[in-house]
């Protein structure tokens, strides 16, 4: 059994913003799976469904981002799933915008909701689908970047970014981690 997870925010206010890209992929998952993630379930929405013979756990923490790790820990207990088994998606700020990478280990890199998934499940050794949204432009304040919306431009490159989330995740299901890596931790999508 896997768990699937995108972080974000819950609430409208937050619903087309950078942070919740993670909530964006998990729905476009949810859409190949043929399953909404809409049940409640203690601090999270969830929808359980099977894909390429593994069930599957998709879910979105309805709790804010530094809280994600309660919800994460929650269901992993619930459904007996060990760190190894998840498959966290996140945004990143340190990566380019468009860009994917792939991670089967390693630091926060200072993401609140990755620090509360890894201090709450007691381990850093689930995947992580990082989606590249880039630097805040000059002066702006990192934490308000990450609630903005993105504009037309971007939003276009995102859609695509977002499908390619998605293809990892199927990918990381299906194949290995090895394989997603070299197949997505590549290349920035645009116009040029």
């Amino acid at each position: 059994m896997k768990l699937v997870v995108g972080l974000g925010n819950p609430g409208s206010r937050y619903e087309t913003t950078r942070h919740n890209v993670g909530f964006m992929a998990a729905d476009l998952i949810g859409d190949e799976m043929d399953v909404s993630i809409s049940q409640k379930f203690g601090k999270s929405l969830v929808a359980e469904a099977h894909y390429a013979g593994e069930k599957v756990v998709l879910a979105k923490p309805q709790c804010y981002m530094n809280r994600s790790g309660l919800a994460v820990k929650e269901i992993a207990s619930y459904f007996n799933i060990e760190a190894e088994d998840m498959i966290i998606i996140h945004d990143d700020l340190d990566i380019d915008f468009g860009r994917l990478r792939v991670r089967t280990k390693g630091g926060h890199g200072g993401h609140r909701g990755i620090i509360s998934v890894m201090e709450t499940v007691g381990s850093e050794g689930f995947v992580r689908v990082k989606i590249g949204i880039g630097r805040a432009p000059g002066e702006m304040d990192p934490a308000e970047y990450v609630l903005s919306a993105f504009d037309a431009g971007e939003w276009d490159i995102m859609k695509e970014t977002l499908q390619r989330a998605c293809d990892a995740v199927l990918c990381l299901l299906t194949e290995d981690a090895e394989t997603a890596m070299n197949r997505y931790n590549c290349g920035v999508l645009s116009d040029s």
